[in-house]
């Protein structure tokens, strides 16, 4: 639940190319021949243009992290793009000057550099990589500015997660996991025939892109960059996580879990700590909701400029687990009353950066499918804070995903639109909102000129009104030559989370998908973040019903607006995406085909089986205690006679976020029931695929099965058989 570049080998281009369609029987998704042009309606590109391709995925290139230098000359950043010789996407760190007249690779490591920071006195940037590493984890490395090798820093066996340099520059606080004791052992436990039993004891006890969980725990260090000593500061069973130095270097401020068994609770706290051995952490939150949990890409604690302050992002009660908006607060750096910042605003945020002069705090607020960048004014009174008017800086229709302001008050951040990848944009003046005295961004990166010579789909915001009459946002794609007043086949995209929502960024299946000649719709149904918390929180505990609703709302709008073909419409999404389309196919079979990518139909197979043994007792309670809402979140499965649209599903086999037996299920009970399905089972995926021919695989697996079941004459082709 809560979570694409690709190539094809020669070998599997030249299969694919050799397949035949279904017979009439149920036949396995191999038999699909991969689309190779735009085939179930008309699209057309004016001249000198062409159309997206499947060949596009390995082009796109998507910027990320940018660093001003802290004489504002220069910025650092990342760049992902495709690696084909080793089937994955890599990054690397972009040097530009602020003008942006210079630009310069400065890494160029077949493992990839990434999460790039400069040094205090911006003679060094610093990266972290896995190349040279015998265990292949990122290790910390320190590259000269002007030029020359970079230097090793770490040896941490299990590897360095993140990292902040200390005002001094002379130290670096870091996160480094805790060894894999199977990969330390030496050689004899190398060449051993038997691997070793594994002994599981902990609550949580599988997470995803992990595997199974052992004692190891992640643990803040404190490294001297003139010895390469590492110095560890935490223990016990709890992970430590987004480590920030207070402005004087004598304290660290970090988040961890509060209680000893942190397995059974998502509460983080704030705590501080002095970077020595032996020293005692304190805890400066002590509220019971969660704050600055790492999961929500929350960004560290940040101290004012005195350090008098540590600015946070507070979220809800255990209970309303991620449902719960998150809120700026602020909260003395000794402890003391904690105290929200922005009470009046029903919208999360996160990262929250202090203006060089104290008075504010800057953050990324997530609002209907946008992500702006803001600030509120902060007023201290004794050891309390108080937050005033919020200035939204910059606005519109783009999704900003990172930020840093200088202490002159210039800005650079990311940000992508719905026709653009993100890139690296800068401004002037950020204290001021654009077009009321600020100045206008400028945009730094150029990494997707190649977009410039394709027709992509026109994007249009709607707004629909449910059965029950809630509003509804989303998005309609219409294809490249679009024919108004002509009803085209029509794909409902399905996001995951729940929390999360489909913002102003750039989808590029969506843009396949119309390319190929479909409309493409998408909502944001209750559930979806950027709406406040009644709207996130409305489906608590009853999944597939309000969604549900909200879903078939923006569809019955296409068809009345005479966009989409109601006899050509299917239907797809992944993770909780997945879950929902398994919810929508089993309450109606108005969709004609559909993908389930990482689903679940049936609630009891999870538990114990994923990662999110909290969240299910918090919001279903135990499936002994409360069999009722099991089973009303299990209506797919409980129900699966019901659902009668040939659904294609997908799951990589290590998946531990919602794990590959869940999308077993249903297609066993599908396949026992006579329906048309297939199961496509990716090896060594977890629920994020990395590898490009997979991605590129299930991109062509999409376009050949909605091109199957909705194109011109395939229903009466079906219903003759």
């Amino acid at each position: 639940m809560v979570s694409s570049i690709g190539r094809v080998s020669a070998l599997l281009a030249a299969a694919l190319a050799t397949c035949s369609v279904l017979d009439a029987q149920v036949a396995p998704v191999s038999t699909i021949a991969p689309p190779v042009a735009p085939a179930v309606a008309a699209v057309a590109a004016p001249a000198g243009h062409r159309l997206l391709t499947i060949d596009d995925l390995t082009r796109e290139r998507d910027a990320a992290d940018p660093r001003p230098s802290p004489d504002g000359q220069w910025v650092a950043y990342s760049v992902t793009a495709a690696d084909t010789a080793h089937d994955v996407s890599v990054p690397a760190i972009y040097l530009t000057s602020w003008d942006g007249r210079t630009t310069r690779r400065l890494t160029w490591s077949k493992d990839g550099e990434h999460m790039p920071r400069w040094s205090p006195d911006g003679k060094a940037l610093a990266f972290l990589s896995s190349r040279d590493d015998d265990h292949s984890v990122d290790q910390l490395w320190i590259l000269p500015r002007d030029g020359g090798e970079a230097q090793r820093i770490t040896a941490l066996p299990g590897g360095v997660l993140e990292y902040a340099w200390a005002p001094d520059g002379h130290r670096l606080a870091v996160i480094a996991d805790d060894p894999d004791p199977d990969s330390t052992a030496g050689d004899s436990a190398a060449k051993a025939k038997t691997p070793k039993p594994i002994v599981i004891t902990r609550f949580q006890f599988r997470a995803d892109n992990i595997g199974w969980l052992g004692e190891r725990r992640a643990r803040l260090y404190v490294v001297d960059l003139a010895t390469h000593a590492a110095t560890l500061l935490t223990s016990g069973a709890v992970d430590a996580a987004l480590p920030s130095w207070s402005p004087d270097g004598r304290m660290i401020a970090y988040v961890r879990k509060a209680p000893d068994d942190g397995d059974r609770t998502s509460n983080h706290q704030v705590y501080t700590i002095e970077p020595r051995a032996g020293a005692m952490p304190r805890q400066v939150t002590k509220s019971d909701v969660n704050n600055n949990d790492p999961e929500w890409v929350a960004g560290p604690p940040a101290w004012s400029p005195d350090g008098k302050w540590i600015a946070y992002v507070r979220g809800g009660s255990e209970q309303m687990l991620y449902y719960a908006v998150q809120h700026l607060a602020v909260v003395p750096a000794g402890g003391g009353p904690e105290r929200i910042v922005t009470p009046t605003l029903d919208r999360s945020i996160i990262q929250p950066q202090w203006s060089a002069d104290g008075m504010s705090v800057y953050f990324l607020l997530e609002d209907d499918r946008a992500v702006e960048l803001a600030r509120v004014a902060i007023t201290a009174h004794g050891d309390s804070a108080v937050g005033g008017a919020i200035d939204r800086i910059v606005t519109g229709r783009e999704v900003l995903s990172g930020f840093e302001v200088t202490p002159q008050g210039r800005v650079a951040f990311v940000s992508g639109t719905p026709n653009a990848p993100p890139e690296i944009f800068v401004m002037e003046d950020g204290v001021r909102p654009v077009g009321n005295g600020g100045s206008a961004p400028r945009q730094l990166s150029h990494e997707n000129v190649w977009l410039d010579s394709v027709t992509l789909a026109t994007t249009r915001e709607v707004t629909v009104h449910s059965r029950d009459g809630t509003p509804v946002s989303g998005f309609i794609l219409t294809p490249p030559g679009y024919t108004a007043g002509h009803a085209y086949p029509t794909i409902l995209r399905i996001h995951g989370g729940p929390v999360e929502q489909y913002d102003d960024s750039f989808e590029f299946d969506w843009q396949l998908l119309a390319a190929h000649g479909y409309v493409v719709v998408a909502g944001n149904p209750r559930g979806s973040s950027g709406r406040g918390q009644a709207y996130t929180s409305a489906i608590f505990a009853d999944w597939g019903n309000k969604d549900s609703q909200d879903l078939f709302a923006v569809v019955d709008q296409a068809v009345a607006d005479g966009i989409a073909d109601s006899s050509r419409l299917g239907v797809g999404g992944w993770s909780y995406g997945g879950i929902l389309t398994d919810e929508v196919i089993a309450r109606t079979t108005r969709f004609k085909a559909a993908t389930s990518g990482a689903g679940m139909a049936n609630a009891f197979a999870g538990y114990g089986t994923d990662e999110y043994v909290r969240e299910y007792e918090a919001e279903l309670g135990t499936p002994w205690t409360h069999p009722e809402l099991w089973m009303r979140v299990s209506f797919p499965f409980l129900h699966a006679d019901r659902i009668v649209t040939p659904t294609l599903f997908f799951c990589g086999d290590l998946d531990a976020n919602v794990p590959l037996i869940n999308s077993e299920q249903l297609y066993q009970a599908l396949r026992s029931l006579g329906r048309q399905t297939a199961l496509i089972v990716y090896p060594g995926e977890y629920h994020e695929f990395t590898k490009l021919t997979h991605l590129r695989d299930r991109l062509q697996r999409y376009l050949g099965w909605y091109d199957h079941f909705l194109a011109p004459g395939a229903q009466a082709a079906q219903g003759a058989r």
